[in-house]
C-alpha cells in the first residue's frame, strides 16, 4: 500500500467494492444478514475503518463458505446476528468510536482545567 492510498483511502474504496460484490453473489437472506452485520460492526472502526477490513472479511468469508455448503443464515449466525458482530469486534465491552471520542474529549477537557487552576 502506498502513502497516497493510505491518504485518500482509494485502497479502502477498492477492498470496499470487492466485499460489495462478493456480497451481490450470495443468497438474499445472507445479503441481508451481511448488512445487518455491517451495521452492528461500524460502530467499533476507527477513524478510517481501516481496523475492520480485516473482520469484514472474515465474516463474508464465513457467509460465502456457509451458503455454498448449503446451511440456512440462522444455522450459521443464530437469531443474534449483534452478539456475533459484538463477539468478532472483541467480545461484550469493546470500545467503539463514541467511546474513543468520549475518552478524548474527556481527556481535552481535563487538561484545560489544569490549564485554568494553574
Amino acid at each position: 500500500m502506498s502513502f497516497w492510498e493510505t491518504i485518500t483511502g482509494s485502497d479502502l474504496t477498492r477492498e470496499w467494492k470487492a466485499f460489495e460484490v462478493r456480497a451481490q453473489a450470495l443468497p438474499e437472506d445472507y445479503r441481508a444478514a451481511w448488512e445487518q452485520i455491517k451495521a452492528h460492526l461500524f460502530p467499533h472502526g476507527n477513524f478510517t475503518g481501516r481496523n475492520l477490513m480485516p473482520i469484514f472479511d472474515n465474516a463474508l468469508g464465513l457467509l460465502e463458505e456457509t451458503a455454498a455448503d448449503g446451511l440456512s443464515v440462522r444455522d450459521v449466525l443464530g437469531d443474534d446476528i449483534r452478539g456475533f458482530c459484538t463477539a468478532l469486534a472483541g467480545g461484550e465491552g469493546a470500545r467503539t468510536h463514541r467511546d474513543r471520542w468520549r475518552e478524548q474529549l474527556n481527556k481535552n477537557v481535563a487538561r484545560k482545567l489544569k490549564r485554568l487552576e494553574g
